[in-house]
């Protein structure tokens, strides 16, 4: 194979929606535009409904191969599954890692290989098989899984616990570099391992539209767009913040929790269920600020709606914690509510009024975005990284 293949493995990519699927194809595509030619390894797209999607069904067999987009896309089987049911969820892990055992066992694969860390075991499974056949390994860490799994109430401590931090270990020792989407997970990582590490965040990369300013006018209206699981808690906030006369809140996406939100009926509160990107982006320029809650401070996460709201000119309102949060503080996006602290935000959507929610001009948020976050810039220091290896 050419020296300019790459073999990107990640649990996620497009027609599947939401971050990593975004974060996984604009790598994908950057690669490709700065001249590899790149592979992709991904389970039969399945989320977040947990069911394979039409068109990729069990005719398709074991394993499909297409071109999209010119890469080079190979889809393997697994059982899928978004059950809440644990054993059931690492059945569907299992299956994937043991379907691209194969992949690896009977294919000639490139030199190098991009590996999206999280699942723990799909990572595990493509670093083991990356460094026995003696190929380069990239780690993409986005999550600090177990410890991520610990703080959200997921896991707990214990043998299963013990086990998958070895795997978490043994995944760092064994890579040739690894590439994190925060500062707190490249800190986390240097404690295990002495890999050469890259400060990668979650970047989109598309073309900022034009704002037109408009006088904030009430209602005000919030907006919250992406995936609607346990770990964001929109139910739970829902349920809890009562908004004044004036305040709006709008919902896009799906998940977990896509049902009970759906069922809401506070007058003030408005689930628009899921729509695709591109009309996303122009729903979203609509509103007046962003939302972005986590229901725990999550250890290593910065939420990439930072990087995509802003981007479109959105001030946010970010709810989350941690390198998140001092992100908002510091480029001066938005307001920053200590996590978990219900209270406080009870107390700033209590208070928020016009003036207030016009602090911030959308042109300035947008170019305060674009000039702190650029993708060009940080794809052009990975890709020197990877052809240094």
């Amino acid at each position: 194979m050419s020296a300019k293949e790459i073999l990107l493995i990640t649990n996620y990519f497009p027609p599947e929606k939401g971050a990593a699927s975004n974060r996984m194809y604009s790598l994908a595509k950057a690669l490709q535009e700065s001249g590899f030619r790149v592979h992709i390894v991904c389970p039969k797209p399945n989320y977040p409904t947990g069911q394979i999607f039409e068109g990729y069904k069990d005719k398709d067999g074991f394993y499909k191969k297409t071109t999209e987009d010119d890469l080079i896309t190979h889809r393997l089987w697994l059982w899928a599954s978004n059950s809440s049911n644990k054993f059931l969820r690492l059945l569907s892990m299992l299956s994937f890692s043991f379907s691209l055992s194969l992949f690896f066992l009977f294919r000639k694969n490139p030199k190098i290989i991009f590996i999206q860390y999280s699942p723990v075991f799909v990572g595990f499974t493509a670093v083991f098989w990356s460094w026995v056949l003696g190929k380069k390994r990239i780690l993409n860490v986005s999550d600090l899984w177990p410890l991520a799994g610990l703080e959200m109430g997921l896991l707990n401590k214990g043998t299963y616990y013990s086990i998958l931090e070895k795997m978490e270990r043994f995944c760092y020792r064994k890579s040739n570099l690894i590439v994190g989407q925060s500062e707190e997970i490249l800190s986390h990582v240097t404690k295990y391992c002495k890999t050469p590490t890259f400060l990668y965040r979650n970047i989109p990369d598309f073309t900022p539209p034009t704002i037109t300013e408009k006088p904030i006018e009430t209602p005000i209206k919030l907006v919250y767009a992406g995936l609607l699981g346990l770990a964001q808690g929109l139910a739970e906030i829902c349920h809890k913040i009562q908004l004044p006369d004036g305040i709006e809140l709008h919902i896009y996406g799906g998940g977990p929790e896509a049902n009970i939100i759906s069922k809401i009926t506070k007058e003030s509160i408005f689930y628009h269920g899921e729509v695709d990107r591109i009309e996303l982006h122009w729903a979203l320029q609509q509103y007046d600020i962003a939302f972005i809650p986590l229901t725990n401070r999550i250890y290593g996460s910065v939420p990439s709606k930072i990087f995509e709201y802003t981007r479109l000119g959105l001030p946010v309102l970010y709810f989350a914690g941690g390198e998140g949060g001092d992100l908002v503080e510091k480029h001066q996006l938005g307001w920053n509510i200590p996590v978990s602290d219900f209270d406080a935000l009870q107390n700033f959507i209590s208070n928020l009024n016009v003036e207030k929610a016009r602090f911030f001009s959308k042109e300035d948020i947008k170019n305060k975005s674009i000039k702190a976050f650029n993708f060009k810039e940080q794809f052009e220091g990975l890709n020197k990284a990877i052809n240094d290896l």
